[in-house]
């Protein structure tokens, strides 16, 4: 099974082995050093051998690998020279486009039942007591049969909750109306930034993202992301939902030649970013334990310092672009950077980094056993396909070839929490009008049934003549005569004298 390329020096090639592809990896560097451009060189090898990749199009230029490159001119000739890839051709990748908001790709739903309590939480930032509360609307909806597809249904619910407070406090926990109205003003926050697509049906099916086209090749998942990013927390959120899902619904697998999926994280340090130490932990869980499901994941980011130590110590394979060492906190970074890599004792790898070219780096994979190999610094390989932005009609005739279109281009809105609750209420609704609409003889019947009711057992400001017999029995045993009474009752029941 042939390597990824990743780039040559005069004497030395660095690739990436298939088999340590789910051994996870890194990918540095300042802007405009070429880092998409690694990352394309990456997805596009693991798509020849057959591999399924997803990754975010934070730009708008990683929707290139759809398309074949343009007839390499002369300094792309020269270029390949320099590199010895004499084989080299324009190739397209199998792409499929989606798009949260579905307008640059298909419609990428979830349900609010499956990104769960804690992520939503965290989407829209609430605090303890909040969370506290949402946590107890979804064990209500569990337990109650109430689906919760998308933001309707959790609105129908918070207001559910907020109207029986006081019965669900009593089987779940303390919830405040209060709370519970500062979570419906997240939730309409969420819906004005464009969340409310997000949520609702058909929603993904994860063996969509495990696809490979009719030539055995691993279908590309591009997920367009210029507008997401502009909601760092919808977008990290989305993303480790995504991760979260694949590391519960894959089987467990070992070691594999090859992965089985890999997955870009562009923009890392958004991930982390105000991260609650729990979630942090839940992602440092995932990426440790997911290579064995067969998952490589792969950050992106301008720093290695973005991503927290516990998760960096992961990342086996590196590819590091230049640093601009310009302020105190660079040049800490650069030498954070030399000091992550595999030692070479010929190269002196801080001063490297500042030093690279664009289309340079420095670049260390996993090799025999999983033990790095020493950093080289190389020219990066030229991806095949083409690098840069496409047109609208380009990626409108992409989508329209793609093979899930039928499946996720129609939302569907089936029978859920809102339906429910409304059909709920509109039955109190008519068993009320039902006693106001009964005929006058069963009225007046059912006034004179009440008014006996009444006349013996009382209402709550009048004594009924049940209740005052009651107490004139009591009154009377309590005298003499009554003492006298009940002692004779007393000694007839006990066999005494009378």
């Amino acid at each position: 099974m042939p390597d990824i390329l990743i780039g040559r020096n005069d004497t030395v090639e660095v690739s990436l082995q298939p088999r340590y592809g789910n051994r996870h990896g890194m990918i540095a560097g300042a802007t405009g050093t070429g880092k998409s451009v690694s990352l394309m060189l990456l997805a596009e090898g693991f798509s020849r051998l057959g591999v399924p990749c997803v990754l975010a199009d934070v730009k708008g230029d990683l929707a290139g690998l759809a398309l074949p490159a343009s007839e390499p001119d002369d300094r792309i000739k020269s270029r390949l020279s320099k590199l010895r890839l004499t084989d080299w051709q324009p190739q397209a990748n199998p792409v499929i486009f989606w798009d949260l908001y579905g307008k640059r790709g298909h419609p990428l739903r979830t349900t609010v039942s499956e990104l769960g309590p804690t992520l939503l939480g965290r989407v829209l930032e609430l605090n303890d007591t909040q969370q506290g509360v949402l946590e107890i609307v979804f064990k209500l909806a569990d337990d109650n049969g109430w689906l919760l597809l998308d933001l309707a249904d959790l609105h129908a619910l918070l207001a559910f909750a907020a109207d029986n407070a006081k019965d669900i406090s009593t089987h779940y926990g303390l919830i405040g109306k209060t709370s519970i109205a500062a979570i419906q003003r997240a939730l309409l926050a969420l819906q004005q930034a464009g969340g409310e697509g997000f949520f609702g049906e058909p929603a993904l099916e994860l063996a969509d993202l495990l696809r490979q086209d009719m030539s055995g090749h691993g279908v590309i998942n591009v997920l367009a992301a210029d507008q997401l990013i502009l909601k760092p927390r919808l977008y990290a959120t989305f993303l480790l939902w995504l991760l979260s899902e694949l590391f519960e619904q894959l089987p467990e697998v070992g070691d594999l030649d090859q992965p089985k999926l890999v997955f870009f994280f562009d923009e890392a340090h958004l991930l982390f970013d105000d991260c609650p130490p729990a979630l942090r932990q839940r992602v440092e869980q995932v990426v440790r334990l997911i290579r064995s499901k067969g998952v490589g994941v792969y950050f992106c980011s301008q720093n290695p310092d973005d991503v927290p130590e516990q998760i960096l110590g992961q990342l086996g394979n590196r590819i590091q672009h230049a640093l601009r060492a310009f302020t105190p906190r660079d040049q800490k970074a650069v030498r954070a950077a030399a000091e992550t890599f595999a030692p070479n004792p010929k190269l002196d790898v801080a001063q490297a980094i500042g030093q690279l070219g664009v289309g340079e780096a420095l670049a260390s994979t996993l090799r025999e056993g999983g033990v790095p190999s020493p950093v080289e610094q190389v020219m990066v390989s030229t991806p095949r396909c083409r690098v840069g932005a496409i047109s609208d009609a380009e990626r409108a005739a992409v989508r329209q070839r793609s093979p899930v279109g039928a499946r996720y281009d129609t939302p569907v809105n089936r029978d859920s929490a809102a339906e429910m609750l409304a059909r709920r209420a509109e039955n109190k609704t008519a068993d009320a009008a039902v006693v106001a609409k009964a005929p006058a003889s069963a009225q007046d019947g059912n006034a004179w049934g009440g008014a006996v009711h009444d006349a013996l057992f009382g209402t709550r400001r009048r004594q009924g003549m049940i209740e005052t017999m009651g107490k004139q029995v009591v009154r009377t045993m309590g005298s003499q005569l009554g003492r006298q009474i009940l002692r004779g009752v007393l000694g007839g029941m006990f066999g005494g004298p009378r």
